[in-house]
């Protein structure tokens, strides 16, 4: 049975005969080992194309801003994998990765869907971006959905990581049209929310990168890239100081059971 589109059966990104292994047009041994950094042969994998200065430096400003943050959901979710199955390496980072979603890790992909939708309208709507900002955030607050990209529970004056990152952008001359929307959304949340919020890093990150040209459907594989090497340092702290089940059993600790009585 047909499912889904089948008439491309092509792809144009890896080949290999006896004597090559070809990537993307390059040969690897030749062209890409020992002369291509990591970064960019990320980029040239998603792309088809080697980054320029502006881009390999802020995707690695980008990758090395979200690696690591503490113990939150996806890296107690590994390193409590890891306490129960030592034997399953990949799969206590594959538990780490199945935890990215909407909330942690992937609303860098949410904030840059939303970002496109607004400069989609605001390119149909030339006359007032304002306007068009405005009846954005209000279809927001309306569905009672948060504002991509911006609001932190801990850095209430302003997400270091995210303001850094835009810094970086300005600096280098790239911040482009999703840079000025972040300013001119975070300018106007007052009139819609009635009060300031920050951009977070999630906000900053659609911003940096989309202006600098990296595809906005695979936003969220910058934060899967990220967090790989942050979980892999996770879990080889792991194997030498376990805190593992110590994270289970203050969980146990933790929440109360209110359930039914004894029959």
């Amino acid at each position: 049975m047909r499912i889904g589109k089948q008439d491309a059966a092509f792809s144009a990104i890896c080949t290999s005969d006896a004597e090559r292994i070809i990537v993307r047009g390059r040969d690897l041994c030749e062209d890409i080992i020992g002369k291509l950094d990591f970064t960019s042969y990320f980029w040239l994998l998603v792309t088809g194309q080697t980054p320029n200065e502006d881009q390999l430096f802020l995707t690695n400003a980008v990758l090395t801003a979200i690696t690591e943050h503490g113990l939150v959901p996806s890296v107690v979710a590994s390193r409590m994998t890891y306490a129960a199955a030592p034997e399953a390496f990949q799969g206590a980072v594959a538990a780490g990765l199945l935890g990215c979603g909407s909330v942690v890790l992937g609303s860098a992909e949410t904030a840059g869907n939303f970002y496109a939708g607004v400069l989609e309208a605001i390119n149909d709507n030339p006359g007032d971006s304002d306007a068009v900002i405005i009846d954005a955030l209000r279809g927001l607050r309306a569905a009672k959905q948060a504002v991509p990209g911006f609001g932190h529970p801990q850095h209430s004056g302003g997400d270091p990581r995210a303001l850094k990152l835009l810094a970086l952008a300005r600096e280098r001359g790239v911040a482009g049209m999703h840079a000025a929307l972040v300013d001119d959304i975070r300018r106007l949340l007052p009139t819609v929310v009635g009060r300031s919020l920050p951009v977070n890093v999630n906000g900053a990150i659609p911003a940096v990168m989309l202006d600098v040209g990296f595809p906005l459907a695979v936003l969220k594989g910058i934060a899967l890239l990220a967090r790989t090497a942050g979980l892999i340092g996770h879990l080889q702290e792991e194997s030498q100081r376990p805190i593992g089940f110590i994270l289970s059993g203050r969980a146990a600790e933790a929440i109360a059971y209110d359930g039914p009585a004894t029959c």
